[in-house]
């Protein structure tokens, strides 16, 4: 048995790094509280064990006196001196009391008592390992779920991946491994507490620290990120080194650093974008591809409001206006984006615009023109298919219809020049 409980806290030292006298240390404790159940309350009781055989003894300190009234504080002169031969009257002596046996109560007791000792222990063990280690990303294994609570097997310890931490588009399976951001080691009511995040900004941070060299060596700095997890992550990027491409360096050769980091995403979208200290250049970069007609900027309110075409509308805005929403956090601006309203030009404004046209030809009046058009002959084209009767038997034109006819074949002549390389001979 004594052989048994010493393997027992050789497997508690090996398996959660508790060191053996402090496993010893509560156990005697605890055996003391167990001693007491068994014994009663015995004067100074103590337990003692021998860390290399096991074996275990209770021990209390006992009056010797003439006339015991408490056999629990007092000894009898004549049990005293067979202990000890110059025994006298108020002496103290210790005396081993251990029970034939503890008892099952005492011993599960004591087992309780035990254990305890040694996640409170434990507990003590989590908050000075972890305490430092803050900001760095660790591995573990998924081992069970508590509603949407993940927690995770590291090892020697388990964290907690809450519901809040968690990236909304992705489902984990017990036995499977992954990657955290520990976040912080908070004192729950249970104890310190290991918590993780994958949710957080500052998880895509480290990744990118991890894969890319230029930002853990700091020739490349990371001005700002914005993230919505598993959607979309905006980082912005920034060097002083003239010779270095910050954005290239961050998606790599082929792109294999930013995929490395993807894939630890689960296909999350990361734009990697050139920070610039000119507000317009930056909103401009973070909204790339968008093709953006005019700023208007609120330096005051720290607003801005962007124009662009129709056909960009829904790019510069993104799904579910995520690329915008994800740019104003990112630079600090509350960014509008509106289409540029294009009004469609009226009846009226087309007729006058092409009679304006017609009217630039050297040779054709405005008031001729505005015939011609009113007569369906809306362009030069037109004008070079009718036939001169034609134009003649507008009231409007009358005996002026050849001096336009041969306006418009010179007009044609001249344009026909303007085409070519060279004016014919």
């Amino acid at each position: 048995m004594n052989a048994d409980f010493l393997a027992v806290l050789e497997f508690w030292e090996r398996e959660k790094g508790i060191s053996k006298d402090i496993l010893v240390a509560a156990v005697q404790e605890a055996l003391v509280a167990a001693a007491k159940k068994a014994i009663g309350p015995a004067r100074e009781l103590r337990c003692a064990i021998d860390p290399k055989t096991g074996d275990i003894r209770a021990f209390a300190k006992l009056l010797v006196s003439e006339r015991v009234l408490s056999k629990h504080d007092q000894i009898s002169v004549f049990d005293a001196r067979r202990l000890k031969p110059d025994a006298i009257v108020g002496e103290e002596l210790e005396v081993e009391v251990t029970p034939t046996g503890f008892g099952r109560i005492a011993s599960q007791y004591a087992k309780q008592s035990l254990m305890q000792h040694i996640r409170r222990a434990e507990k003590q063990l989590i908050f000075t390992e972890f305490k430092d280690r803050v900001g760095d990303i660790i591995s573990g294994v998924v081992r069970r779920f508590e509603r949407s609570d993940v927690h995770v097997d590291l090892g020697k310890y388990e964290a907690l991946l809450p519901n809040r931490e968690r990236v909304p588009t992705e489902e984990y399976q017990v036995g499977e491994r992954i990657r955290c951001f520990v976040k912080a080691v908070e004192n729950g009511p249970h104890g310190p507490e290991i918590i993780l995040s994958r949710a957080d900004p500052q998880f895509v941070i480290k990744l990118f620290q991890l894969e890319v060299s230029e930002i853990s060596d700091g020739t490349i700095e990371i001005k700002g990120i914005a993230r919505e997890p598993g959607f979309r992550t905006k980082l912005a990027v920034y060097t002083r080194d003239e010779k270095v491409d910050p954005v290239g360096a961050c998606v790599g050769l082929r792109g294999q650093r930013v995929k490395n980091i993807v894939r630890e995403l689960n296909n999350e979208k990361v734009d990697i974008i050139r920070w610039d200290s000119n507000a317009r250049n930056f909103i401009a970069n973070a909204l790339q591809p968008a093709k953006l007609k005019t700023f208007e900027i609120d330096e005051a309110k720290k607003r801005v409001k962007i124009l662009v075409s129709e056909d960009q509308l829904s790019l510069a805005i993104g799904k579910r206006g995520q690329n915008a929403r994800l740019t104003s956090k990112l630079t600090g601006w509350q960014v509008d984006i509106e289409a540029e309203q294009v009004q469609a030009m009226g009846f009226e404004e087309k007729i006058a615009r092409t009679v304006k046209a017609l009217a630039t030809i050297p040779g054709i009046s405005e008031e001729h023109a505005n015939a011609l058009v009113h007569r369906g002959l809306t362009s030069l084209e037109d004008l070079l298919q009718a036939e001169v009767s034609d134009l003649a038997d507008m009231p409007e034109i009358g005996d002026k219809a050849d001096v336009i006819m041969d306006a418009a074949k010179a007009e044609a002549a001249r344009r026909s020049f303007k085409v070519g390389e060279a004016s014919p001979a």
